[in-house]
């Protein structure tokens, strides 16, 4: 049995036919092609399919779509803007804050919306919101200096 949602994805009204047990995760990569957003574990454990739901982080791979049903969903393919990447997508870049990059959409978006919510964060605050993105290459420090290198100034 499918259903019909609606949900806006990165500024975007989409609408899409899913079967009820599919996760956002699922949706977004299988049925919208926004492949940026990846499944590790696919129980909620390593952060690396993490989007912001209405201006939350949310592992999508634990929330239904049909949850999404309404809402506001950001996929890290809705940060740059006409192909200019964020304050902190640059900062990402310029401090080579990530290796294989798996882990990189799911570090921007908790980091977007932290920063979004607390523009000058402590390093205290940044570790607490990767905690729960695993970076299996070990790219936390780098990471964490290329979130504090935009604090304060805007993403």
């Amino acid at each position: 049995m499918t259903m019909q949602i609606k949900f806006q994805i990165n500024g975007v009204m989409r609408q899409v036919d899913i079967a009820a047990n599919t996760t956002l995760v699922e949706a977004l990569r299988d049925d919208l092609d926004l492949t940026g957003t990846k499944e590790g574990c696919g129980v909620g454990e390593c952060g690396t399919c993490v989007v912001v739901v209405d201006g939350e982080p949310v592992t999508s791979c634990l929330m239904l779509a049909a949850d999404a049903a309404g809402k506001q969903v950001e996929t890290v393919e809705g940060l740059a803007v006409d192909g200019e990447l964020t304050r902190l997508q640059q900062a990402f870049v310029a401090m080579g804050a990530f290796q294989c990059g798996f882990c990189t959409p799911g570090m921007l978006m908790s980091a977007t919306a932290l920063l979004r919510r607390s523009p000058d964060p402590d390093v205290a605050e940044i570790k607490d919101v990767l905690g729960g993105v695993l970076c299996r290459c070990g790219a936390y420090p780098k990471i964490i200096d290329a979130i504090r290198s935009v604090a304060g100034e805007g993403l």
